[in-house]
């Protein structure tokens, strides 16, 4: 009866250090890690911003801070845009999976490729819902370009915000 006791604590100490998921690669995403200043353009008018990405959770998770602000302008106020984007990898370990969330109350599950230089996150498609891309393109080794677009069919895109960041840090 020991015997048996002793192998099923063995056993589920085995199960419970094995369950929980190395640290995923973030070797793609070295370029975009670290702190970004920069202006851009698009519907909600001309603002500036910045944000930041670095891994967090013992390198589990990496994490986008963002603030943006738009100067009133017209019959629009003046406007501030605070957003949190979590990094998560997927069953096989990469990182692949995005969850948002902003000051306005919107969640977005993305899912996260790799295009050429470019890190895509997309929104699935989801009933009358719009479809959801952010793009970071390289520009060079200390600018990159964000692009925000939306689709209601999810093949015809337009862009609601676009701009180019500086590395600062």
């Amino acid at each position: 009866m020991k015997t048996r006791y002793l192998l099923a604590l063995v056993l589920s100490a085995a199960m419970a250090s094995s369950y929980g998921q190395q640290a995923p690669s973030w070797q793609k995403w070295k370029w975009l890690m670290g702190a970004w200043a920069g202006e851009g353009n698009g519907q909600p008018g001309k603002g500036s911003g910045n944000f930041s990405f670095a891994t967090d959770l013992e390198n589990k998770i990496l994490v986008r801070k963002a603030n943006s602000q738009y100067p009133a302008q017209g019959n629009r106020p003046a406007s501030v845009h605070d957003d949190l984007l979590i990094i998560y990898a997927d069953i096989s370990g990469s990182p692949s999976k995005a969850i948002y969330f902003d000051n306005e109350g919107h969640v977005i599950n993305y899912s996260v490729t790799y295009p050429g230089e470019s890190i895509v996150f997309q929104s699935e498609k989801l009933g009358n819902m719009p479809v959801f891309r952010l793009t970071y393109s390289a520009v060079d080794d200390q600018t990159i370009n964000t692009k925000f677009e939306m689709s209601q069919d999810g093949a015809v895109f337009m862009t609601y915000v676009e701009g180019k960041s500086r590395k600062v840090k």
